[in-house]
């Protein structure tokens, strides 16, 4: 059943009070330095891309043909990793286990990270990536007038993170602050494409169209991204590479005319020896094989797992370490037992979230739910608030609706862990602007939080209620709603608990939720 249509106002109306927002924390406020074309157009270009994902059924079947070739991908990644640790950890698709081990995350999860990076580094090592990225630059440099450099690692973005800085590496030292701000809040606000895998398994059950979203969200956040760090940070000054794209160049090395005084060991050395070599902005970039890249990509994709696995133990440590601390405090006598009973750090960071959540144009009934899972992410990375909000689908908490933007809203790495990942390895990049970069972080982790909420708002404007486009149009409606009419009579409710997997937690409630998720 589609939703009240103030909703989509709403989320229309959320877009332009995200600028707003960010104009108030903004470096100077006056309106003759305001970016308005680059808003302007940086806005324009959100809601075309939107329209054109959720309104048009061509588009929209197209991105359900891509999900499913992606979703090839991922098989193959499993099919690695079942390999490597057997079909009881990695199971074979449609066929049970001999011992159930259940969902192992170390095991399920961040093995599709390192096919992922490698895949990735492959496609970047025979062009494939060049020509996506080119295009997206071209776009977003004609249509907001950005630096050649800050379109070009905007765009790398859609793939990679921190990578995408390395791309635009020779004029990283003399890039103006706005320029340097933008980069980082790109790298806030948008995902690196070997994390999908992870926010794919989580949410398919419930969201079978996810990972083509995603993908449209990564594309639609680097314009968000732009628009909000241009506000937090406006352009002063002119950027060197504001006359075009900087791009890779291919020169051949000239053989050198043989003559008496150069024969020598000189001439009979290097310059015999490779006649082509890549280079950017005249720095010489290393060659290597298509395999030597994706296995390189892969070693980095271990690092990359491995780091993932450290920050979540530590995170959701911490994160523990400080709700015991409430608890404790909660078991005191009135009237500090009663605060701390409802006062958590989740609670805590809803009730931040809360009006940026109230913006996306979520139903109210579900907006503290959705705050709630929204601002777990600023501590918690995103994996877990992905992990909540597949749980709240199942248990029919939250709608369509709210799902569908809760997604976008959580798909970037605006979070506290990725700070020093992303601000250490600029600095690592250049040394010599240590502090504008220690100074920028906060600002373009803050732009990077607001452009995914903005892109949560655009696809809460298009969002028709429609459930083809979770891709729910093929469930099997019939089947799942057959129990309702009989909800009271006990044996009914326990032959339909075993068909979806988190209902015997509730054996009562479990038969409405399916209609929740289809309306």
């Amino acid at each position: 059943m589609p939703h009240p249509i103030y909703l989509n106002l709403i989320s229309l109306l959320g877009i332009f009070g995200l600028c707003a927002i960010a104009w108030l924390f903004s470096e100077d406020r006056r309106l003759k330095v305001f970016p308005w074309h680059a808003v302007i157009s940086g806005i324009a270009l959100q809601l075309i891309l939107g329209a054109l994902v959720f309104l048009f059924p061509l588009t929209r079947d197209a991105l359900q043909a891509f999900s499913s070739l992606l979703d090839s991908v991922f098989t193959a990644a499993d099919n690695g990793a079942r390999f490597v640790f057997g079909s009881n950890i990695v199971p074979v698709p449609g066929k049970e286990p001999a011992v159930n081990l259940g969902y192992i995350f170390a095991f399920r999860a961040l093995p599709t990270v390192i096919f992922f990076s490698g895949l990735m580094a492959l496609l970047y090592n025979i062009g494939v990536i060049q020509v996506i990225t080119d295009v997206f630059a071209k776009i977003f440099y004609k249509s907001m007038r950005l630096s050649g450099a800050e379109a070009l690692s905007g765009a790398a973005n859609i793939f990679v993170g921190i990578e995408a800085a390395i791309v635009v590496k020779p004029y990283l030292p003399k890039m103006t602050r706005s320029e340097l701000c933008a980069i980082l809040a790109c790298c806030f606000g948008t995902a690196a494409s070997s994390t999908l895998a992870i926010y794919v398994s989580f949410l398919k059950p419930v969201f079978p169209n996810i990972l083509g979203h995603l993908v449209s969200a990564s594309i639609m956040a680097i314009p968000a991204c732009f628009v909000l760090s241009k506000i937090l940070v406006p352009e002063t000054e002119v950027p060197l590479t504001a006359g075009g794209i900087p791009h890779e160049e291919k020169a051949e090395k000239k053989q050198k005319e043989f003559s008496g005084a150069e024969i020598g060991s000189s001439a009979l050395g290097e310059d015999d020896r490779e006649l082509k070599q890549d280079t950017v902005a005249g720095e010489p970039i290393e060659r290597v094989s298509p395999l030597d890249a994706a296995i390189v990509g892969a070693l980095d994709g271990v690092r990359m797992a491995i780091s993932i696995a450290a920050v979540l133990i530590l995170i959701l440590g911490l994160v523990s370490l400080v709700n015991q601390f409430f608890g404790w405090l909660a078991g005191l006598p009135s009237p500090i037992g009663d605060l701390f009973g409802v006062v958590t750090l989740a609670n805590i960071q809803g009730f931040l979230f809360y009006p940026l959540t109230i913006l996306t144009g979520v139903p109210f009934d579900e907006s503290w739910t959705a705050s709630v899972i929204i601002g777990r992410r600023l501590l918690e990375t995103a994996i877990p608030p992905y992990q909540a909000l597949a749980e709240a689908a199942k248990l029919g908490q939250v709608s369509d609706r709210t799902v569908l933007i809760v997604s976008y809203a959580l798909s970037g790495f605006a979070h506290l862990a990725s700070v020093g990942i992303f601000v250490g390895g600029t600095i690592a990049l250049i040394p010599s602007r240590r502090k504008d970069i220690s100074e920028l972080g906060w600002k373009a982790l803050f732009a990077g939080t607001l452009a995914t909420i903005m892109i949560a708002c655009v696809a809460g404007v298009f969002d028709t209620g429609n459930p083809s486009i979770l891709g729910l149009n093929k469930a099997p409606e019939p089947e799942l709603t057959a129990p309702a009419p009989v909800p009271a009579s006990p044996t009914p409710a326990l032959e339909a608990s075993p068909s979806p997997p988190p209902a015997p937690k509730v054996p009562a409630p479990a038969a409405p939720a399916p209609r929740t998720r289809t309306r």
